[in-house]
């Protein structure tokens, strides 16, 4: 069952393996835990923050620290994958996934744990490529479109479940130390996984992958590492001169990269085949994988962040929330595997469609609710939204890999994740920058609506005029530099702490005026800033349209 296959030529297509099915289930579990590892951290920021002393450098780094090494590594590690075997490339990726996770679980400080999330990623990287390169190696053509559901059901689901998955864990932490087990719950699920991988996924190499391209392997980490950690730390960092001229320098990096793999065309070993990009629906493909994962994100970066910090949402009560939209992507992907070799390019069509109608409903419902804003208010238009998602990710895949041959899975699943992770990150920080944005921008306002109601509540404890007065000053200047801060969950020096138990009247006055505020302000944000995740799934639809036609069950036609 782990006889090794190496593929001859661009058109034989590998011999079945009767424990593919196993295998599959072995790679969809690793796909499923790196992508929740994404997300799921966003939730236990509190937690870590305090039991660790974490300042906000180290916690911005515990976020972006996995996603950067994530990243700028995928291109590499699915050539290495091509060259060392798929097989053995997956089980290391999950070995060190492992072993980060327990290191990022036991971290005493968080130095260690920034460097524990740092490792996670690039292991992560050594993965994720394989994932792709098993399935295009192991199913013959006629089964691909099913398998590819599958992935995509797992990836639409891993993506949103964060926050839910996170809250249970966290549910009762009664220690502050809760949040190491959103890490060491990888151990006993990857021990498994590793396990069975070593026993059911067959070896596999590409015939033309002699050695590894050190020099496009040199240019691309840099050329994408120019790029992508200004976007990761920019709105952290207020966008400093820094973040510009290394964005500026990266598409010069890239261009290097491009003609010095141009210059390899004739030899054996190249990090990325170029030739893929002949290939119109792989070509076209992976500009709409960056401009859907762009949205998705970005999307539940806000949203989540207005439930929490602005409406006061526990980490269960957010994951909760997020529910309808995750049935909704189970239902859709089962269904779109039957619509979609009917239908084509045009699933990909609807499903943005459906996408971009959720979004706006949720637009609405913010606008209509306001501060009083349920769960339930938001289940209609979630669920939609979940479908739209649904549709698209199952097929996407299969109709961005059409056409690739078996020789070049690694390089082409290394390519796919890297537009999908780029498309990410600039989706996260154009969306960063304008929520932020808003958000300061529209702090003064909130504050006005929130002022009446403290200087009655106020008044109503015979406090003097004078003192009113000073207190509504204060708490005008406290919300503003609350809303225009890096972080608009923690109260500024000087101010009062939504968790301080010792207030005094006026405190817990300024408190939930605060509050009121913090709810006006962040909601209003998020009901501005929802149209750029719209956006960005609108043209997802518009490129779906220029897709060549492709036969989904792995014929690749150009008409």
């Amino acid at each position: 069952m782990t006889q090794n296959v190496t593929e001859m030529s661009m058109s034989t297509e590998p011999a079945l393996d009767p424990g593919r099915w196993l295998g599959l289930a072995c790679v969809l579990t690793g796909l499923f835990m790196i992508l929740l590892d994404l997300s799921i951290v966003n939730v236990a920021i509190p937690a870590i923050r305090i039991n660790l002393s974490a300042n906000n450098a180290d916690i911005q780094f515990v976020v972006a620290g996995y996603g950067l090494a994530y990243a700028v590594m995928l291109i590499a590690g699915g050539r290495l994958g091509d060259i060392y075997g798929r097989k053995r490339l997956f089980m290391l990726g999950m070995a060190g996934f492992i072993i980060a996770s327990a290191l990022c679980g036991l971290s005493q400080s968080a130095v260690m744990l920034d460097i524990s999330r740092a490792i996670q990623g690039f292991m992560a990287a050594l993965m994720y490529p394989q994932v792709y390169s098993v399935i295009q190696v192991s199913f013959p053509a006629r089964e691909r479109g099913q398998v590819f559901a599958i992935v995509g059901a797992i990836i639409g689901i891993a993506t949103i479940m964060g926050p839910l998955v996170g809250g249970l864990i966290i549910r009762s932490d009664l220690t502050g130390t809760a949040w190491r087990w959103i890490f060491l719950v990888n151990v006993p699920i990857g021990i498994v996984a590793l396990f069975a991988a070593s026993r059911v996924i067959t070896e596999s190499h590409a015939a033309d992958a002699s050695r590894l391209d050190l020099v496009g392997m040199g240019l691309a980490t840099l050329g994408l590492g120019l790029l992508v950690y200004p976007l990761v730390q920019g709105q952290n960092s207020g966008w400093p001169l820094w973040t510009f001229v290394c964005m500026a320098l990266s598409p010069v990096v890239l261009a290097l990269f491009v003609l010095y793999e141009r210059s390899l065309s004739s030899t054996k070993f190249p990090l990325v085949q170029l030739s893929l990009f002949s290939i119109p629906s792989f070509r076209v493909g992976v500009l709409i994988s960056a401009a859907f994962l762009a949205g998705i994100p970005s999307f539940f970066f806000v949203f989540v962040l207005m439930l929490q910090s602005g409406l006061g949402y526990s980490a269960l009560h957010a994951g909760l929330t997020t529910v309808p939209w995750t049935a909704g992507v189970a239902f859709a992907s089962g269904v779109s595997t039957k619509i979609a070799p009917r239908l084509g390019k045009w699933t990909i069509v609807i499903g943005s469609l459906l996408l971009v109608f959720g979004t706006l409903g949720i637009i609405l419902t913010l606008h209509v609710a306001g501060v009083g804003l349920t769960s339930l208010d938001l289940a209609p238009a979630f669920l939609i939204a979940g479908l739209g998602l649904g549709t698209v990710i199952a097929p996407l895949l299969n109709i961005i890999l059409a056409g690739v041959p078996p020789c070049c899975a690694g390089s082409s699943s290394g390519v796919l994740t890297t537009f999908q992770q780029l498309g990410g990150a600039i989706g996260i920080a154009i969306v960063g920058v304008v929520f932020f944005s808003v958000l300061s921008g529209f702090a003064v306002h909130s504050a006005s609506t929130a002022a009446p109601t403290l200087r009655n509540q106020i008044d109503e404890h015979q406090v003097s005029a004078v003192v009113g007065d000073q207190t509504v000053a204060k708490f005008r200047q406290c919300f503003d530099e609350q809303m225009s801060s890096n972080d608009p969950s923690s109260a500024p020096h000087g101010c009062p702490a939504a968790n301080d138990p010792n207030l005094s009247v006026v405190g817990l006055a300024l408190r939930r005026a605060g509050q009121l505020a913090a709810a006006n302000d962040f909601v209003h944000a998020v009901e501005v800033v929802l149209f750029l995740p719209a956006g960005f799934w609108l043209l997802t639809g518009l490129l779906a349209i220029v897709l060549p036609r492709v036969r989904l069950d792995g014929a690749h036609s150009s008409g």
